[in-house]
């Protein structure tokens, strides 16, 4: 259990505790974790304030790690679709693509989000599982006819897609999109190691 004040600069030191956690643990999903613990984070910060008093608790149960983020609001987070230009309101379907379950639950001084993330081997089926699901809906999503290709082939065509726009999002952010493709590159090696 780790209480901390809701500000920008208590994320790192966040991000840093859980990493920490995990290795004592010797549990290597400190990648997500980290990002999940960002994205709860933030989102106290945004939706009940800068400051704001929260827990984060990290849980580590058989085959899964759960990550809660208490806070003293009852106002719970919702699905929303965001516009193509908006710069947030994509957390929670980030979350919820990148976690085995999420949910949230009143308490009696406000609410707790929680995550859990899947570890071992099923980590990398649900890994797998949430790259069908992504390319899937982002076929949908993009509305593209599916000109009576096999599954796979849209699968491809829906990879190439959403690569070519995540790129696009990086440069519009004043980013190198060759730098991104590294690193991506370097997490699929490291991870498939």
């Amino acid at each position: 259990m780790l209480p901390f004040e809701a500000l920008p600069t208590e994320v790192p030191l966040l991000r840093r505790a859980a990493a920490t956690q995990l290795r004592l643990w010797g549990l290597k999903t400190a990648g997500e974790a980290e990002l999940v613990v960002t994205e709860l984070a933030a989102n106290v910060m945004k939706h009940v304030g800068e400051g704001a008093p929260a827990t984060l608790i990290l849980e580590w149960r058989c085959e899964r790690l759960r990550v809660e983020m208490h806070d003293k609001s009852r106002v719970r987070p919702a699905l929303r679709r965001a516009d193509c230009d908006a710069e947030c309101g994509r957390g929670l379907h980030m979350l919820a693509a990148l976690v085995a379950d999420w949910g949230t639950v009143v308490t009696a001084l406000g609410k707790a989000v929680w995550c859990e993330l899947e570890l071992g081997a099923e980590a990398a089926c649900r890994r797998m599982e949430r790259a069908v699901e992504a390319l899937q809906n982002y076929q949908a999503w993009g509305g593209k006819p599916s000109k009576g290709l096999p599954r796979e082939e849209l699968l491809k065509e829906s990879a190439i897609e959403l690569i070519a726009d995540l790129l696009h999002w990086t440069s519009a952010r004043g980013l190198d999109p060759d730098d991104i493709l590294d690193q991506a590159q370097m997490h699929y090696e490291a991870e498939a190691a």
